[in-house]
């Protein structure tokens, strides 16, 4: 073992510091497409904390676990280990504390829709264990850095990803032979504003109605989202036609599902908050 080799001491707060903001800036590279080498980064912190390179990878996926709890992008080589220690956790806080209004990298309007083929819908995410119900200190970050309230705040997100979904639309209706359909396919919260009920009204290949209500977020598939009580009743009252249209993954390679009614099928929804009127 090396003079300086820190095998088997916990990682104190400097050191969890240093290699949180170090996974933040390769992970920001990554989502800016900047080149960057993993090795490299690694054999730096090593020199900084004298820990093992094995052990700076773990500490890189259990960062990638947190962030994953947080409906954030992770760095796509450090797959997610759950292993929340607190101090690991109260590093991530204060990361996230120090840069409050920063805004994620998201692909220009021309890389989201430069590929304006059919999305591939796949299966939506069958029932999974949330590691924040074990954990109440991850719990407790989770609610403090909300990713749906996030993602909803986030315009820009929102409309990028209704557009896509719109493109993605219409090439699939263009790849049935329905270019009559493709020309009606219509994004109804850009032009009628965001009463409806739902986004983008569409069209199966047979030219039934589809009411597709798009949620985007980066973070990946079991992010949560708010639905709105409009949302909701549109789906009760048009169960047939209404879908969620689920978009995650979407400053690296955007990815779908759809959601059907019953909503609580799939879903646990949770009242999130209360309108308040005078006595």
């Amino acid at each position: 073992m090396a003079a300086n080799d820190r095998t088997g001491e916990d990682w104190n707060e400097q050191e969890i510091d240093l290699i949180v903001a170090d996974y933040f800036d390769m992970r920001d590279r990554e989502l800016r497409g900047e080149p960057y080498v993993k090795a490299q980064r690694n054999a730096e912190l090593q020199k900084l904390t004298g820990r093992s390179k094995g052990s700076i990878e773990f500490k890189h996926q259990n960062i990638s676990a947190v962030l994953m709890s947080l409906g954030e992008p992770w760095i796509a080589g450090y797959k997610p280990m759950v292993n929340f220690q607190k101090a690991l956790l109260d590093g991530v806080e204060r990361f996230l504390d120090r840069r409050a209004d920063f805004v994620l990298p998201l692909p220009t309007k021309e890389t989201a829709l430069a590929e304006q083929g059919a999305l591939f819908i796949g299966e939506a995410p069958a029932k999974i264990e949330r590691p924040e119900d074990a954990h109440p200190a991850l719990a407790r970050l989770v609610r403090k850095f909300d990713p749906a309230a996030r993602d909803e705040r986030n315009r820009a997100l929102g409309r990028l990803g209704e557009e896509r979904v719109l493109k993605s639309e219409e090439a699939r209706l263009r790849a049935a032979g329905r270019d009559d359909l493709a020309r009606k396919v219509k994004w109804v919260a850009q032009e009628e504003g965001d009463g409806a009920g739902y986004d983008i009204l569409s069209f199966t290949a047979r030219g039934a109605e589809r009411y597709l209500e798009v949620k985007t977020t980066t973070g990946g598939e079991q992010t949560p989202f708010f639905l709105s009580r409009n949302e909701k009743n549109f789906a009760e009252e048009r169960p047939e036609g209404f879908r969620i249209f689920r978009l995650y993954d979407f400053a690296r390679a955007p990815r779908a599902f759809e959601i059907a009614p019953p909503l609580e099928n799939a879903l646990i929804l949770e009242a999130a908050n209360y309108k308040a009127s005078f006595r």
